[in-house]
Order: structure tokens, then sequence, then C-alpha cells
């Protein structure tokens, strides 16, 4: 119960601890901004989660943000209207997510090689399609999207909240949700349960591509580009986001709250970092740390209860 609660308790003691420490920490300001910075790294982590219950891992996140974002960018500048172009991004996601799973499934190859691979396939595309150069001719009113505020919350955030609600009503409510969990727990006794494992395998991948493609178009709204070198290292974060949470590189265990959580106190890390003047080489050694902490404790976890 205790270990469980963990992630809640790091995330609250976070909280007060740069409360103290800084005193632009608890400003409006600062705090929207942490909201707009980790809403990206949450939209992704929600896929992913999904994923990793289903006892898969997916690499290629960080390039399938990138280039969902260069193509609603590029739709854009065709002349797509707004939203329009986000359904753009969001599918070219969707379409790699189901590459993924495809792959991982028919060929029987291990998802961390199949993403792997993808990644710089997908990386190398997007540099490609653009050149290497930045997408920038893009309608002021996209900016909204990432940096806008409905009813004085910014608009991210109710996104977030949408695609967290949807993502919890899949995993606890419906056949997909029990299927997943059934297949990241014994991939071998779900087939001979009968469970279509090749099919919801690849939904998951699916998934996960369609809301990397969403959080590449925040991205892009946020930096009003299209950049094909976007979300270098996001997989990092994004599988830390995971983990922190309480979910199990072994699959069949996750939970939406949990991963909230892991991405906020990721997200928290960040900025509590920038506000404290930590270098940003030093964070990518703590994400790293906290990932080996996180997945040493659940591995103690397991045995204490196989015991």
């Amino acid at each position: 119960m205790i270990q469980r609660s963990l992630p809640g308790l790091s995330l609250i003691a976070l909280f007060i601890v740069l409360s103290i420490a800084s005193p632009y920490f608890l400003t409006v300001t600062n705090l929207s901004s942490v909201v707009r910075q980790t809403a990206v790294i949450n939209i992704m982590a929600l896929g992913m989660t999904m994923v990793i219950i289903a006892g898969g891992i997916d690499l290629s996140v960080g390039a399938i943000l990138a280039m969902g974002g260069v193509l609603g960018t590029m739709a854009m500048e065709r002349g797509c209207s707004i939203p329009a172009a986000v359904l753009v991004g969001a599918l070219a996601g969707l379409f790699w997510g189901l590459v993924n799973g495809l792959l991982t499934t028919r060929l029987n190859v291990a998802p961390f090689i199949v993403t792997l691979g993808t990644l710089g396939i997908i990386r190398g595309l997007t540099l490609i399609m653009t050149n290497g150069v930045a997408v920038h001719n893009i309608p002021a009113g996209f900016a909204y999207l990432g940096e806008g505020n409905l009813l004085g919350v910014p608009f991210v955030l109710w996104i977030l909240v949408f695609c967290a609600i949807a993502t919890h009503v899949i995993l606890e409510h419906t056949r997909l949700g029990r299927y997943v969990f059934a297949i990241g727990s014994n991939a071998e006794a779900a087939v001979y349960a009968g469970i279509p494992v090749v099919f919801h395998t690849t939904a998951v991948y699916a998934i996960c591509g369609l809301l990397t493609g969403l959080a590449g178009m925040i991205e892009a709204s946020r930096l009003m580009t299209g950049q094909p070198t976007a979300g270098q290292g996001y997989e990092l974060q994004v599988i830390a986001a995971v983990v922190i949470g309480g979910g199990s590189l072994r699959g069949g265990e996750g939970s939406v709250i949990g991963t909230l959580i892991g991405a906020f106190i990721m997200g928290l890390l960040s900025n509590g970092s920038d506000l404290l003047g930590i270098s940003p080489y030093l964070q990518q050694a703590i994400i790293g740390a906290v990932i080996i902490l996180a997945v040493t404790v659940d591995e103690i976890r397991k045995r204490k209860l196989n015991q």
C-alpha cells in the first residue's frame, strides 16, 4: 500500500520543497507554464501506459511527435484549416502506431527492436520531407492550441483531461482494457483464453500513435513551427512517467492516475531545476537515476509478492 502511494506522496513532497526553495514557483505564470510544458509528455504517456500494460514498449514516440507536427503544419501551409491540420497530425501518428503494432505482432519481433528501427525511419523521413528546415508559414491562430486559455485555464489542460478520462474509461470499463491487462500479465495464457492478442496489441500501439500525433501538434503550436528535430529524448521522459507512476516494464500493471502523477513529477523536476539554476545536463542524469530507482522498487515489490 505504501509503495503504491509513493508516487503521489513524492509529488506532494516535491511541490512543497519547490514552494519553499523558490519564491517564483507558486506564481500563476509559472504553474501555468508547468501545465503547458508537461501536457505534451502527459498526453504521450497516456498512450505509452496502454502499450506498457500490454507488455510492449514504443521507442519511436519522439519521432512520431516530430512527423505529426511537421505534417500538420505543412497542411496549414498549404491552406488547410487549423482543425483539419490537427487531424492530419493525429492521423499521421495513428498510421505509425499501426505500423509499429503490425510489425510487432505479425513479424513476432520484439517491440524494442521494431520501434528502435521505426524511430530511425520516421526521423529520417521527416528530415527528408523538410530538408531539415522547420515549417514556419502557419496561421497565428494556431498558437491557441498550445498557449491559449479557456475559462481561465490553459486550453491544453482541457485536452489533457479529456484524453485522460478517455484512456481511463478504455482501460477500466471496456473489453479492450481488460484484454490489455490480460495480455500484459501473460500473453500465452491470453491466447489460450481466446483473446485476439494480435488485434488488441496492434490497437494499443495505434492509440499510442494517435495521442502522440496530437501531442506533436500541441508541441508545434507552442513553438509555432513544425520542427523536424522535435521530440528528441522524449521517449525517455514518457517511459519514465509511466514507470514512476507505477507501470511495470514487465507488463500487466499501470494506471492513468499513476502516469499523470509520474509525468507531473518529471515536469516539476524540470521546472524546479530551471528555477534553481541546475544544469539541463544534470537534469538528464536525474531522469535516468529516477527510472532506475522506480524499476528497482517495482522489482523488489514483485519479489516480495512472489515469496
